[in-house]
């Protein structure tokens, strides 16, 4: 008998027994491969000293490969019919938490507080559901949660999209939010025959390393982000043209749009997906006295 929960037979047999039907509205796709589990847990450097945070552990696959490689795993699970499962295929592991709850609804902080207080070296490490991956990527940083970082599995164009970089097609204001708070990097192509059920699409396994302090200094971030999500509103369009129809009183306030851009050496017919970071920064910070 294998031990690992991952096995293709295993995996079977622990859904059988719990008479477990998948939930499309949770996108539940279970991994079935240990060899790619155990590389998705290489990449989160874990030692005995960290602790890990899991969101949608599943039947336990990922979490056992975690809880054998780090000091104390914390697990939310969203899916009530999946907590007598997890207490079962869990149960060789002292080391393991399992949180029944919505991470989007969840204090993290309060839980990180909770449960890992001697804990220098934090990171979470998930198979993350694909209808929720970009919130739940982004509540994480923008909570500044006291994490090393995040290595996580996500729909492939997903993940193409927040590695991206400036000049490409997937470059856009995910990239920029992601990469402002870290340094991000596509560490591996996952194909989707490794998953009961298969999912439609590839996915990739992303690892985001938290920065000391964001990639960029701006006067105001939450403006900041506006701006960039002002100018990939239309990709085809101009900077100048996205800003005055996406901005609050854009129209009205073309001469000054056009005044910052100019100050900030950006030709207003270039697209937002030219822009570096520091562009985008110098811009919003040059904008930001026009409207505010």
């Amino acid at each position: 008998m294998d031990k690992d929960i991952a096995t293709p037979l295993r995996t079977r047999a622990i859904l059988e027994k719990y008479g477990f039907s998948f939930k499309k509205s949770l996108g539940q796709n279970f991994l079935i491969d240990t060899n790619i589990l155990k590389k998705i847990v290489s990449f989160a450097e874990l030692t005995d000293h960290s602790g890990a945070i899991e969101i949608g552990p599943g039947i336990g696959a990922l979490t056992e490969q975690l809880a054998r490689l780090s000091k104390k795993v914390v697990a939310f699970e969203i899916d009530q019919r999946l907590l007598p499962i997890l207490a079962d295929t869990l149960a060789p592991y002292d080391n393991v938490k399992v949180i029944h709850s919505d991470v989007l609804k969840a204090d993290v902080q309060q839980v990180i507080a909770e449960e890992f207080t001697e804990f220098e070296d934090i990171v979470v490490v998930a198979n993350l559901p694909y209808y929720v991956t970009t919130p739940i990527i982004m509540k994480l940083l923008e909570e500044r949660l006291p994490i090393r970082g995040i290595v996580c599995m996500l729909q492939k164009e997903v993940a193409d999209r927040i590695s991206a970089v400036p000049g490409t097609k997937d470059y856009g204001s995910l990239s920029i939010a992601v990469q402002y708070y870290t340094e991000a990097e596509t560490v591996m192509i996952v194909p989707k025959t490794v998953f009961v059920p298969q999912p439609n699409v590839d996915s990739a396994v992303i690892r985001l390393t938290k920065r000391e302090s964001p990639a960029v200094k701006v006067k105001d971030e939450q403006f900041f982000f506006q701006v960039t999500k002002a100018c990939f509103a239309q990709r085809r369009k101009t900077l100048l043209n996205n800003l005055t129809s996406q901005l609050a009183d854009g129209k009205r306030k073309k001469g000054e749009i056009l005044s910052a851009l100019e100050t900030s050496g950006i030709e207003p017919s270039r697209r937002g997906e030219t822009l570096s970071l520091a562009e985008f920064a110098r811009l919003s910070d040059e904008l930001y006295h026009y409207f505010h």
